[in-house]
């Protein structure tokens, strides 16, 4: 038994590994971990370079003027990356002490059955973003392949398969090839930008600095809802911490581990943003891809650009769009982990994301995201107050997987609690994240402490000290 285990796990938490669950669900030893302090920097690294966050930094130039200057834009960003990290690291803690995935977690709050629905909402969105960045990088892909052709072959579907084959063939070796596509990928996209940045510092500082630097900016609502746009960005991913840092090795304290979140997301969305809001300053053009080839004035751009989206459409979906779903899979279906891998694939290309990128998709795609975001904040104060303030860090990690154990069926605080945040969230949308964090943790313990007073989730929490 762990140092952790001995010190916060009652004594007779011993898990059946025989029993009816797939051994990708079972925690993690630490002979298991593999990924080490680099290999997690770059990872996340990874995922923080990818066209979405330049896009998100492109949004700050509205009709050719920056919402926020270069000082509100920092210190928007420096306040966001500072929260996400902090939740980060506690929201990995039960994860990286115990070695359970993001799934099990959930039944600590929600129970069993309760825990299919939240896990639900962390899965069903990833499939659809997992099919949405490889359509994506397949169009992107068929692009360098038309130009290498010259004409020739011209079939984003054929590529888009072909992206899925990759990724789904890498994700069968779970995070031994993760840590691999992450440190190439972030390491190749980084130079490309560093590139870019450098074009854009010594062709277009004048209007950057007019449009962007002297900008007078708001430090009103525009300001704080960027904050959340920031951390609505990270939501889904620091939902399931527990999913990436069961497998980083131990020995790591949690101080080290915030550290391990904060510097690669500072370096890669910070940098990420700033071009975008750069790009976006110089063209008039929010859109990064367009705005690549106006700056770059290169005939082999297109090339350029386009692998650029192929390497972070793969790097983002192998992170953040893979993994997840593919436990919620395993949990709800028996399935074993390549198997669940390949269904993940296969749900996501049935996700039509063909159909998503279409411009008339985007007011669709944009309620969807909001509606489910309001969930994310809700669950993960749901899971902190739990393991933090009513359970004090102190779990039988055994009984989480008892069919017939004290979480069997479903916590109807919980459940009440994630609706009463969600309902909270929507009354003011530029701050959904937080109004629902905050409501539903309150909503949690106000529950948990003055109804069902007979709930079987209230065993050895504060409660019934």
């Amino acid at each position: 038994m762990s140092t952790y285990l001995k010190k916060h796990v009652v004594e007779d938490a011993k898990i059946d590994r025989a029993a009816d669950v797939d051994e990708s669900l079972l925690p993690k030893t630490e002979a298991d971990r593999t990924v080490g302090p680099v290999s997690y920097t770059f990872m996340w690294i990874g995922d923080g370079v990818n066209l979405g966050n330049m896009t998100l930094g492109a949004s700050l130039v509205v009709a050719g003027t920056a919402t926020l200057n270069i000082v509100q834009t920092f210190t928007a960003a420096a306040i966001a990356i500072a929260i996400i990290s902090t939740i980060f690291a506690l929201n990995d803690r039960i994860g990286y002490r115990t070695g359970i995935p993001y799934v099990v977690q959930l039944r600590m709050s929600f129970g069993m059955k309760g825990a299919i629905l939240s896990s639900l909402l962390r899965g069903i969105p990833a499939i659809i973003w997992y099919g949405f960045q490889s359509w994506i990088g397949g169009t992107a892909l068929n692009e360098i392949i038309k130009i290498i052709t010259g004409g020739a072959f011209d079939n984003s579907f054929i590529c888009f398969v072909v992206i899925q084959l990759v990724q789904i063939t890498l994700s069968l070796y779970g995070f031994h090839a993760i840590k691999w596509v992450e440190m190439l990928a972030s390491l190749v996209i980084m130079l490309a930008l560093v590139y870019v940045f450098g074009v854009l510092l010594t062709s277009h500082s004048e209007i950057i600095a007019e449009k962007w630097v002297h900008a007078k900016g708001s430090w009103g609502l525009p300001f704080f809802a960027f904050i959340m746009m920031f951390l609505g960005n990270y939501a889904a991913i620091f939902l399931s911490a527990a999913d990436y840092s069961r497998e980083l090795t131990t020995g790591i304290s949690d101080a080290k581990r915030g550290f391990l979140y904060f510097s690669p997301i500072l370096i890669a969305y910070g940098f990420v943003l700033t071009i975008g809001v750069m790009l976006a300053s110089a063209t008039g053009i929010s859109n990064p891809v367009k705005a690549f080839a106006i700056v770059v004035d290169n005939p082999f751009i297109t090339v350029g650009v386009s692998a650029f989206i192929v390497i972070g459409a793969i790097a983002v979906n192998m992170v953040a769009n893979i993994i997840p779903p593919t436990y919620v899979i395993t949990l709800l279906t028996k399935m074993k982990y390549k198997a669940a891998v390949i269904v993940t694939g296969l749900l996501a290309s049935c996700s039509f994301p063909w159909v998503l990128v279409q411009d008339s998709s985007a007011k669709g795609l944009g309620m969807f995201i909001l509606i489910y975001s309001a969930f994310l904040g809700p669950i993960v104060s749901i899971l902190l107050v739990e393991y933090y303030l009513l359970r004090k860090q102190k779990m039988n990690i055994a009984n989480l997987y008892k069919e017939d154990g004290p979480f069997a069926g479903y916590n109807p605080c919980a459940l009440m609690a994630m609706l009463i945040g969600a309902g909270a969230a929507f009354l003011k949308v530029e701050l959904a994240w937080i109004i629902g964090f905050v409501v539903a943790g309150i909503a949690y313990i106000l529950l948990m402490k003055f109804t069902f007073k007979d709930s079987p989730f209230k065993r050895d929490t504060i409660f019934e000290k």
